[in-house]
């Protein structure tokens, strides 16, 4: 699993729109609207490489609203609490 964090700039008024329509996109696993220098932070998931390009290029970046993106691929997790959670496929620890 490949895992992107995509930073992004919006039109000010159109922030709730554009992390509605960025949310249902595939790939996009999760969308946070949050403070600080960019306006909504997306975390894409996929299986191959060549997805990245398909998600923020082809979709999150022609998503009417946004203004930019700022793209961070995670070389490893060091979470171990998400990581149980991740695996754990509601079985017990």
């Amino acid at each position: 699993m490949i895992t992107a964090i995509v930073l992004i700039d919006c039109a000010t008024d159109s922030i709730p729109e554009v992390a509605a329509t960025l949310a249902d996109l595939p790939g996009v696993s999760e969308v946070y609207s949050v403070a600080g220098s960019v306006d909504l932070i997306a975390v894409v998931r996929v299986k191959e490489f060549e997805q990245i390009a398909e998600v923020i290029a082809g979709g999150i970046s022609k998503t009417p609203g946004v203004v930019g993106t700022d793209t961070h691929i995670a070389f490893r997790a060091y979470s171990r609490h998400d990581l149980e959670e991740t695996f754990s496929i509601g079985f017990p620890t």
